[in-house]
C-alpha cells in the first residue's frame, strides 16, 4: 500500500450496544482512503444487529467481533490494523478538525510514544465547563488522560508493550502508565466532543466522584476486578 508523508493511522472504536451514536461518530470521520493514509476499525463486543445497517452504508469499515472487554476489543482492532499509529476512540465521542494532521506532526517527535486530545462535553451548561477543568488539571498535573479522550499511540510501542491488558476496568489508566515509561505523551489542545449522555443520567458530579474514587481505590492497589464489580453494582455502564 502506497502512503503518504503523513502517518497512516488506524483508527480503532470498540463498541457495545452503541450502533446510534457510532452512526453520529461515523459520520465525521474522513473517507478511508489510500490518500488519505487512514482505516475505520468497529469492534463489536455484543454481536448488536443494530449494526447490520451501518455496515451496509459504511462497507469501507471494518467491522470486527471480539469477547467484550474494551481492553480484549481495542487489542483485537489493533491485531488486524495497518497503522503507524493507532487511534482509539469511544463511539459516543467526536474526533477534532485536523486529528491526522496533529498526528503527523507529532510523528516527527521521536520522544513522543503517545498522547491524548483535550476533553470537552458536548453540552452548554456550566457543570460541564467545571468538569472539564478538572480533567484539564488531571491530565496536566498527573500526566493522566483517560480513555475518553482518544488515544493514539505508536505502533510499534504498543506491540512492546503488549497493547492493554484484559481487564474488566482501569485498561486506560494502565496503559497510559506505561507508556509514560516508554516515553513523552502528548496532550493536544485539539478537543475532542464527549457525549454528555452518561453524566445527565448519573448526575453531573456524582458520576467525576465516583469514577475518582474508583481511580484513588486502583492507585493504592485494589484490583480491576474489584473495582468492576463496585462500578456497575452503581448502574453505570461504559
Amino acid at each position: 500500500m502506497t502512503r503518504t508523508s503523513e502517518p497512516f493511522i488506524s483508527i480503532i472504536i470498540p463498541v457495545l450496544r452503541d450502533a446510534e451514536q457510532l452512526a453520529r461518530l461515523i459520520n465525521t470521520l474522513p473517507v478511508v482512503s489510500v490518500e488519505r493514509s487512514s482505516e475505520i476499525i468497529v469492534v463489536d463486543g455484543g454481536s448488536d444487529p443494530a449494526l447490520e445497517e451501518l455496515r451496509v452504508r459504511f462497507p469501507n469499515i471494518r467491522w470486527l467481533q471480539s469477547r467484550i472487554g474494551r481492553g480484549p476489543q481495542m487489542n483485537h482492532g489493533a491485531a488486524v490494523s495497518n497503522g503507524q499509529w493507532l487511534c482509539f476512540i469511544h463511539a459516543d465521542t467526536c474526533l477534532p478538525v485536523g486529528w491526522d494532521h496533529e498526528i503527523a506532526r507529532i510523528n516527527e517527535m521521536s520522544d513522543v510514544v503517545g498522547g491524548s486530545f483535550r476533553f470537552v462535553l458536548d453540552a452548554e451548561n456550566w457543570q460541564a465547563r467545571l468538569l472539564e477543568r478538572g480533567v484539564e488539571w488531571r491530565v496536566r498535573w498527573l500526566d493522566l488522560p483517560f480513555g475518553d479522550q482518544g488515544l493514539f499511540i505508536r505502533r510499534d510501542v504498543f506491540e512492546v508493550m503488549g497493547g492493554f491488558k484484559s481487564w474488566p476496568l482501569m485498561e486506560d489508566v494502565d496503559i497510559v502508565r506505561r507508556l509514560r515509561q516508554r516515553g513523552r505523551l502528548w496532550h493536544s489542545d485539539l478537543p475532542i466532543r464527549v457525549s454528555p449522555r452518561r453524566w445527565r443520567r448519573d448526575g453531573w458530579f456524582l458520576r467525576s466522584a465516583g469514577n475518582l474514587c474508583l481511580l484513588m481505590l486502583y492507585m493504592a492497589g485494589m484490583s480491576p476486578e474489584r473495582l468492576a464489580r463496585i462500578y456497575y453494582r452503581r448502574n453505570i455502564r461504559g
